[in-house]
């Protein structure tokens, strides 16, 4: 059932819903694991009560990582919302312009390399923003850029990074295989305070936030967008760069995670409509929830092993995937 997002009721009760949703996200991130809590255990080393091995568990090891994959889920989901109105495509997804493929080339170049885990994001991000600049610079031709001379560039550049990163795998030495490995699938086990990541998504939020009502009227379409006022040109080019560094800052944090982008912006458009001033903060909750229980998985359903995050996300990513492609193909 559609929620009409222009009743003040189902505002407040969509606002109730997602900030529950993150609550029991993080509950569930913070006490379950290899070393299990109960209410009171938890309470107490949350609070600073505690001590000893609860305190250490929860205060150092699992919030960090708790707030790393939502912020990572958050940009990731911000990004695709982004991403899909910039390209007219429901279904688009954050890492369709290649952006992923640069971070993970300068990624396996710094693993590759033995740099440290400081140089490691640096890289990444580094290689994001040259992608980024790319796809940009070979899609503007002499009338400017479109929509898909764009999205041929990026699927194109985003192929030749898929070369370059096979290559590397290819002539890796064996010590730093299973790290290159498990960056690509996307990996929080060396999550830290997502500090800056959390100033990039708050950040990206609000631009978004101002954006959004040239946003609902760009999905109406560009000429009619354009009949209304809005600067269609200038405001393709900042969702552009916008989605882009969203991109890039969640693949420095987490490497490659797939589908959370591609998913849940799709899933809340069918949920409780289009309109940009409720999807874009939704998107934020709904992906970094989803991040954060996936993440909370891949370190239980095999502990003591863990799991790359990125492997959970498309495990329940795909089936998800394919509800929504068949719903949609009945609603067409």
């Amino acid at each position: 059932m559609l929620l009409d997002p222009h009743r003040s009721s189902h505002r407040w009760l969509l606002c109730a819903a997602l900030a529950g949703l993150i609550l029991a996200s993080l509950s569930a991130a913070l006490t379950l694991g290899s070393v299990a809590l109960d209410a009171q255990a938890f309470w107490q080393a949350l609070s600073g009560q505690g001590g000893g091995l609860e305190a250490t568990v929860v205060l150092e090891l699992r919030l960090p990582r708790a707030l790393s994959a939502f912020v990572t889920g958050g940009l990731l989901a911000l990004a695709g919302a982004l991403m899909q109105v910039l390209l007219r495509n429901p279904l688009a997804d954050p890492y369709v312009l290649g952006v992923s493929g640069g971070a993970a080339v300068a990624a396996l170049l710094a693993i590759m390399a033995g740099a440290g885990s400081v140089w490691l994001p640096a890289g990444a991000f580094a290689g994001a923003l040259l992608s980024m600049l790319l796809v940009f610079g070979l899609a503007h031709g002499r009338g400017g850029w479109t929509t898909s001379r764009l999205l041929l560039t990026g699927v194109v550049l985003a192929s030749g990074w898929s070369a370059v990163i096979s290559f590397l795998l290819a002539i890796g030495p064996e010590q730093t295989l299973r790290s290159m490995l498990f960056w690509l699938m996307g990996d929080l086990s060396e999550a830290r305070w997502p500090g800056a990541a959390a100033v990039a998504l708050i950040f990206g939020l609000l631009v978004a936030m101002v954006l959004a009502r040239s946003l609902n009227l760009l999905a109406r379409g560009e000429i009619e967008a354009g009949m209304l006022g809005v600067a269609v040109g200038k405001l393709r080019v900042a969702l552009f760069f916008l989605a882009s560094l969203l991109t890039a800052t969640a693949v420095t944090l987490a490497g490659s995670v797939g589908f959370v982008g591609l998913v849940v912006p799709h899933l809340l458009r069918l949920l409780i409509g289009g309109d940009h001033r409720l999807l874009l903060p939704a998107s934020v909750a709904v992906g970094g929830s989803f991040l954060v229980l996936a993440d909370t998985l891949a370190r239980t359903v095999a502990a003591p092993q863990q799991l790359p995050v990125g492997v959970l996300s498309a495990f329940i990513g795909v089936p998800l995937f394919l509800y929504l492609l068949r719903r949609s193909g009945v609603r067409a």
